[in-house]
Parts: C-alpha cells; structure tokens; sequence
C-alpha cells in the first residue's frame, strides 16, 4: 500500500473506533445513572454528543449490512464511447464487454446472473482482466459461469494476481472456448473491421513489449492485464484501448474521497473507471466479486460493474 492509502485507512479506522469507544462509553454511562450510582448528566451539549454518538453507531451497523447483504448483489453496467480513427467511418458500433475480478467461492453471488446480464449487452467481444477464484471450492462456480460467457462472444483471459499466486496449478480455462493472453497476440474481425488483442498474466511482463511490437499501429487495438500499473509503458504503443481491474474500485470507498485503497503502484490515480492517457484510453473495471483471504466480503460505494464499450468511428 502507499503511504496515503496507509493514512487513509488509519484515519478511517481512528474515525471508527472513536464512534463506537464513545458509542460504548456513553452506554455504559447511561446504565450506571439508571443504576442511580452516579448522577445523572443533564448538561444539554453532553446529552446532544451521547445521542450524536448513538445515532453515528447506528448508521455504521446500517451501512455494514448494506455493504454486506446488497450492494455485492447490485451489479452495474457502465457504458462508455470510445471513437477511433481505426474504424471505417461506414461501421457498425463495435461492442466490447469487460469484466474483471470474478473471485468465486463456493457458492454463486453474481456468477448465475452474469452470463445473461452480459448476452443483453449483445457483444462482439469479451474480455476478462483476471482474478477467477477466493478459493479451489469456487472453481466449479467460476467455469460454469465462464462457460456460459463464452458461449455468447469471442472470450479473452488473462490470470490475476490471485490466480498466479494461489491458483496456478488449478484448471481455470481448460475445456472453456477462451482465449488465454500472455504475451500472444489475436486478431479477430468483427464484421470486416480487424481487431488485435494482446495481453500478459501478472509477472509475465517480460513477454509485454515484443506482443505490443507485433500489433499494427493503422489497426484498432487491444491490451488486456490485471493491473492498471502498466499503462504508462503501453501507452508509448499508441494501444488504443487498455482493460485492467485489481482495484476494485477500492471496494470500499468513501463519499467525496472514493477508494481507501487501490494496491497499485499509482495509488488512487487510475482507482477505477475511464481515463485517458495520451492515445490509450484505459478501462479500470471495478469488478464482479471482492478480495478473498479473511477479508470481510463487503463492498461500499464500490459496485460490481460490467463495463460496456462501444468503439465507433471517429
């Protein structure tokens, strides 16, 4: 983590445990007066702090449940426009749908619902920026749903962090009609229009500039890797479109300030979200599940999100 997202989450945490400490404090107070043991506080600014800190505890446990039992549940679609030269100016919109960050467990979240919230979109593409599992009991769930997505559009992978680092000797992608990205490069039509696409797994960076040296610079053009770290030696390729996720969009994050933490090296700069960077424009997906380990399974102001992305010409 950097040393703002280090700040942010002491602060947060600091911020926490002063609600609930004086949340607690003010309680037991109030059970000793009851008790008649002490005297009853009657000052008005005392009585106003107490019911504030009773109000602010309350709505931390609302947004607890909330973070917990709806919003991991309450998927977004996000659409974008992104107009390129590269496409003839007598084309059809080409529609790319990115998704990141699966991380099943062992038992569906979104996963069921996924494949048909994605057919809606009617895609001409589809491309998965990494991280499948939480655990080897989600692998069933994960290729189920991968399944059914690659049965809708021509399917393209690459691993994440979690699935390289935990997960390399499972069968993520075997028997599934994907196309794994590493250090490959893909070109598709999509009625007429080429297409190339080229990717690399977390820590096969060493394959990332003879891939890009491969793709025609006249010729519309696709990056796929987990993490948005990357960018701003892509861009030097005049790539056209960047698809990353890691972040989460923070998971949690916070009104008015967004992601506490991104874990990449650019902190919140790219946190989640559309940028553009020079000629690339970078794609930042939020994600569909949430961080594995012990982590709590929640997500706030942090949706999963389906991006949707319609190339058209310029």
């Amino acid at each position: 983590m950097s040393p703002q997202e280090n700040l942010s989450l002491s602060i947060v945490f600091l911020l926490i445990l002063a609600v609930y400490g004086c949340a607690a404090w003010g309680l037991f107070r109030g059970i000793v007066e009851k008790l008649g043991i002490i005297e009853k506080e009657t000052l008005p600014l005392f009585i106003w702090l107490r019911r504030s800190m009773y109000a602010l505890a309350l709505i931390g446990f609302g947004c607890f449940a909330y973070a917990y039992f709806i919003e991991p549940y309450w998927l977004e679609v996000r659409k974008i426009e992104i107009r390129s030269a590269k496409i003839p100016s007598n084309s059809q919109p080409i529609r790319i749908v990115h998704i990141s960050d699966i991380h099943s467990d062992g038992f569906a979240r979104l996963e069921e619902d996924l494949p048909n919230k994605i057919a809606e979109q009617k895609p001409d593409l589809i491309v998965f920026s990494g991280d499948s599992l939480n655990s080897p009991d989600g692998l069933p769930v994960f290729r189920e749903c991968l399944t059914k997505i690659s049965n809708i559009a021509p399917t393209f992978v690459v691993r994440g962090n979690w699935d390289v680092w935990y997960w390399s000797k499972q069968d993520l992608f075997g028997g599934i009609n994907v196309r794994q990205l590493n250090g490959n490069v893909e070109r598709v039509e999509v009625r007429g229009v080429p297409i190339w696409l080229t990717g690399v797994f977390v820590q096969s960076e060493d394959k990332l500039q003879e891939a890009l040296n491969s793709i025609p610079k006249n010729e519309f053009s696709i990056f796929v890797t987990h993490y948005p770290d990357l960018i701003e030696d892509v861009q030097k390729n005049e790539i056209d479109l960047y698809c990353a996720g890691h972040t989460h969009g923070g998971q949690v994050a916070m009104p008015f300030y967004g992601a506490l933490v991104t874990f990449s090296k650019f902190g919140k700069k790219y946190e989640g979200g559309t940028y553009q960077v020079e000629k690339t424009t970078l794609n930042v997906n939020r994600g569909i599940g949430m961080e594995g380990g012990d982590t709590p399974r929640v997500r706030f102001l942090a949706r999963p999100e389906i991006t949707v992305i319609d190339v058209l010409p310029n």
